[in-house]
């Protein structure tokens, strides 16, 4: 559509520029075009706020997103992004604390460094995605607006008695000489398109019928639940409405869910495998679970959450066996039973600081494999602890590092200080497995400090192992009813604009000549069928091929 300026059209209503039929009466105000041809009906030549002519700055904001092309450009790339973030797994997924960095080139060689190098390792975590979201957002937003509201204006402002050259110009018209009386003839003729189901508005000889006009709503309300479906993906990233990490829970014992309030302890893991000859020939001798489960109890924190020196009182919420597809549900969390470990793991220790010259014993203290103490006294030394790491490594740099969040290799770092030593505290490693010590030299690392003094355990009374050991999947996922609502919108858009059809019809009689016009959004076969079911019923029966413009002229 051309952008022209418009004067006051001739039945009086005064048009915005860029408005190519008369919003009243439908007479073309573009007279240079050629008057044969079908007339542009979209928004029923309505102007829109992207046709503007001499744009400013914020109009080519607005031409810009409201473009069908650059929004299909946009979820083009957003499909193309999201499909390569699936070429290897996210770093999201990890259940342990690998080094990305490290594990995609290990893993995967030079192909998965490049993919983490490119930042495809975290794709739905990163600026440039949530960008791309956010743009087809606006797009959406912007392309509904540019159209929904000059559509709405051209829907309200509908004048029964349209002008001729608007009513032979759509793409089904009948026009004929009328021997009957004019009023009486479009009085009846309205009756026949009402048990079509058409709501029908007279004046005088003239006539206006239409018929589900709420299904030119249906794309908008699409958008509707577009737009709610995308602000429900980009409310994730808010603090606390997204989680899907895992927790380990050694049998007995109770430890915290990070990032939330929650605790969770393990009453009691139970296992049961199939006999041998449950399984088939091929799989006999292995141990295949048939049913493992997790008899857990939910807590939450009410006072000395995240004090390290004094214990968290806990608040009973729920207690639930926990199997497979039948997760632990409170308030939106979400605790799923993903696996399991019967290998015996060490839980805690009560080690002893001994003088290692005197044989002399200072003092016991409780040391957790998780979340131990940042301080403790023993006699006349206080270990404060520095570092704590659950499966102990070099890495390629000489630097310590954790492999896992399990207790595999425990090793702590405690800053000494007392009797003897620097005033600012010396560093001690300590590790509690045996062979541990043995692996990494923990005398050698100490040094002279470990001709003074030594941690250890004395005797098995003091270690505490766990029988088992249960891994749980923790999702907590506040943006899913919005989900389901953006997509309920999405679908009653689809649906309106799909099964329905906008169907009107104009007619006028003028001096005995009966001019009638139809339009419908799509299906123009059966907008045809509809006025020739009902001329046919007026006496007038006619092949709806000939309605097609062009067709009879009388």
């Amino acid at each position: 559509m051309l952008n022209i300026k418009n004067t006051k059209c001739e039945c009086g209503h005064q048009n915005a520029v860029g408005t190519v039929l008369c919003e009243s009466c439908g007479k073309p105000l573009n007279e240079t075009e050629k008057s044969n041809e079908p007339l542009e009906m979209r928004y029923d030549g309505v102007a829109r706020r992207s046709q503007k002519k001499n744009p400013n700055p914020i109009d080519r904001v607005w031409n810009f997103f409201s473009s069908v092309k650059i929004a299909i450009y946009l979820i083009v790339i957003t499909l193309v992004t999201s499909m390569l973030g699936t070429i290897y797994p996210q770093e999201s997924s990890f259940i342990n604390n690998f080094n990305p960095a490290v594990y995609y080139e290990e893993s995967y060689g030079l192909p998965g460094k490049i993919y983490y190098l490119l930042g495809l390792s975290h794709t739905y975590e990163s600026w440039w995605f949530i960008t791309l979201l956010v743009m087809i957002g606006t797009s959406l937003v912007i392309c509904s607006l540019d159209r929904v509201l000059p559509l709405y204006r051209a829907l309200n402002k509908q004048q029964i008695r349209k002008h001729l050259d608007f009513i032979l110009r759509q793409k089904t018209v009948y026009k004929a000489k009328l021997d009957a009386d004019a009023e009486e003839w479009v009085e009846a003729y309205g009756k026949q398109l009402k048990r079509k189901g058409y709501k029908v508005h007279r004046d005088g000889t003239a006539l206006l019928a239409e018929k589900n006009r709420f299904s030119r709503w249906g794309p908008y309300i699409n958008h509707i639940g577009l737009i709610l479906f995308l602000l429900a993906i980009l409310a994730r990233s808010i603090p606390g409405w997204q989680m899907d990490s895992y927790v380990t829970v050694p049998d007995g014992d109770t430890v915290h869910i990070t990032g939330t309030p929650y605790y969770l302890k393990s009453e009691k893991f139970t296992v049961e495998f199939y006999e041998d000859d449950e399984l088939p020939d091929s799989l006999k001798g292995q141990n295949r679970a048939k049913l493992f489960k997790t008899s857990a109890v939910l807590y939450t924190c009410t006072s000395n959450c995240g004090d390290p020196l004094q214990e968290p009182v806990l608040e009973e919420l729920k207690r639930h066996e926990i199997i497979v597809n039948e997760p632990l549900v409170y308030k939106g969390l979400k605790l799923y039973q993903f696996d399991f470990d019967l290998t015996p793991r060490l839980n805690a220790v009560h080690p002893t600081l001994f003088n290692k010259e005197t044989g002399e014993a200072y003092g016991s203290f409780d040391l957790p494999m998780k979340e131990a103490a940042l301080h403790h006294e023993v006699g006349p030394y206080t270990l404060d602890l520095v570092a704590n790491y659950m499966e102990f490594a070099l890495d390629s740099n000489g630097k310590p590092t954790t492999l896992s969040r399990d207790p595999i290799a425990p090793a702590f770092v405690f800053s000494i200080k007392g009797p003897g030593l620097d005033p600012e505290g010396e560093p001690y490693i300590y590790f509690p497995m045996q062979k541990d010590k043995v692996r990494f030299a923990q005398d050698v690392i100490n040094g002279k400090l470990a001709e003074k003094l030594e941690i250890r355990v004395d005797g098995m009374e003091n270690v505490n192992f766990s029988e088992a050991t249960t891994f749980l999947n923790v999702r907590i996922d506040k943006a899913v009813p919005y989900l389901w609502i953006g997509a309920f919108f999405s679908m009653l858009g689809l649906l309106m604009g799909s099964y329905w059809q906008h169907r009107r019809i104009w007619l006028r009689v003028d001096d005995g000549e009966l001019a009638l016009g139809a339009y419908t959004n799509k299906n123009w076969y059966g907008m045809r069928a509809d006025v020739a079911a009902a001329l046919k019923q007026m006496g007038t029966e006619i092949d709806p091929k000939l309605l097609d413009n062009g067709g009879n002229k009388g």
